[in-house]
């Protein structure tokens, strides 16, 4: 099979689908691998240390769209990516459908194949391994984000999120236990933060309650809870997840004006639209505004920012997936594994994704229909 990896184009994106280690995977088995120019350079990997791997590089992102059986990719296809996209050819990256709709339309009139990372489930059927690299990393840069915009000068409360002997810490509050919201309690509590979790499964309540020991005050999610604590927070997470789907916008608008003037609000979520009503996507370059006098920072690819670690994380565990991909091909890759198949979102045309089709309003085509077609 030919792989081919653009560079990424979406706005200070400096990671890259495969790293040279993972290349070489790919062409000791015998495939060929398309690097476009420069496409890891911001990551300290040259052309020559994908040459050394057998790699081949391309100058153009066209010739890698035209030339490839398998596009692999970290973001989602942008629009002129999408038009360069074709039909039975293989998508493999992150795509986000459900807050996506113009992307979704693309993904449909090329008749590619598009596998999302986000919604590939392991053994379990629940646990979602190829986003959990990536929660994690958002989950902790929440925090180290959010404790630098806490300074009066970024707009913050001006707590220092540890406080110091003889002043309380910063009050913290995660709004969803799962990987990023875990992670980014790990990183809070570590800091010295005050930090209360928010979380609604009762299993995954009693693991937090057990990990942390009291470190952490864990408590169950609703209405009223959300609201309370919202109230005296320096610091919110929303790390709020429902695979494929549309994050449930659980901030509304007139919780606001509430809050301690300064608040800091980070949006670990807004790949799926976001958990508060006032988010809207941000970039690196423009990460923050303000309203109502919180400081909302909803970065669409959080890490991004720490893109060395984010490419290697994220290599080691897409690797094998995208493996049996290029070793199988798509349709045996898939229908051998169901887990892997509930990574098929856009099939030749129709939405093959549940949760994603009910998001935007679409029609379903269960996954085998979509095959059959």
């Amino acid at each position: 099979m030919i792989i081919g990896v653009p560079k990424e184009i979406k706005t200070l994106e400096h990671r890259v689908g495969l790293v040279p280690s993972s290349v070489k995977e790919f062409t000791t088995r015998g495939h060929t691998v398309l690097v476009e120019k420069d496409a890891g350079k911001a990551i300290n990997f040259t052309d020559e240390h994908y040459k050394k791997v057998g790699a081949e590089i391309c100058d153009t992102p066209e010739e890698i769209f035209q030339r490839a059986d398998m596009i692999v990719k970290v973001k989602e296809p942008q629009p002129q990516e999408c038009a360069m996209l074709r039909e039975d050819q293989v998508l493999f990256t992150y795509l986000h459908l459900a807050a996506d709709p113009v992307q979704a339309k693309g993904l449909m009139d090329s008749g590619c194949v598009a596998i999302a990372y986000e919604t590939v489930t392991g053994r379990d059927g629940r646990s979602l391994p190829l986003l959990q690299p990536m929660s994690e990393i958002a989950g902790r840069l929440s925090i180290t984000v959010g404790s630098d915009l806490l300074q009066k000068h970024k707009g913050g409360t001006g707590r220092l999120i540890g406080g110091v002997p003889g002043v309380r810490p910063a009050e913290v509050l995660i709004i969803g236990g799962g990987v990023s919201g875990f992670h980014a309690a790990q990183m809070a509590t570590g800091l010295g933060a005050n930090v209360t979790i928010l979380e609604r499964d009762n299993d995954r309540m009693r693991f937090l309650d057990e990990y942390f020991h009291g470190r952490a005050n864990i408590v169950y999610s609703n209405t009223d809870t959300l609201e309370k604590f919202a109230r005296h927070s320096d610091l919110i997470v929303g790390a709020v997840l429902i695979p494929g789907a549309s994050a449930p916008r659980l901030i509304k608008k007139d919780m606001l004006p509430t809050m301690i003037p300064g608040t800091v609000f980070v949006d670990i979520a807004i790949d799926q639209g976001g958990c508060a009503e006032t988010s809207k996507a941000t970039t690196h370059d423009k990460p923050t505004f303000v309203i109502d006098n919180v400081v909302h920072y909803c970065v669409a690819n959080m890490p991004g920012a720490v893109p060395l670690t984010s490419a290697l994380a994220l290599n080691h565990s897409v690797l094998p997936y995208a493996l049996k991909l290029a070793d199988h091909g798509w349709k045996k890759a898939i229908l051998d594994d169901p887990n892997f198949r509930n990574g098929l979102n856009v099939c030749k045309g129709e939405i093959a994704h549940r949760e994603v089709a009910d998001s935007l309003g679409l029609n379903f085509s269960e996954a085998p229909r979509a095959l059959a077609a």
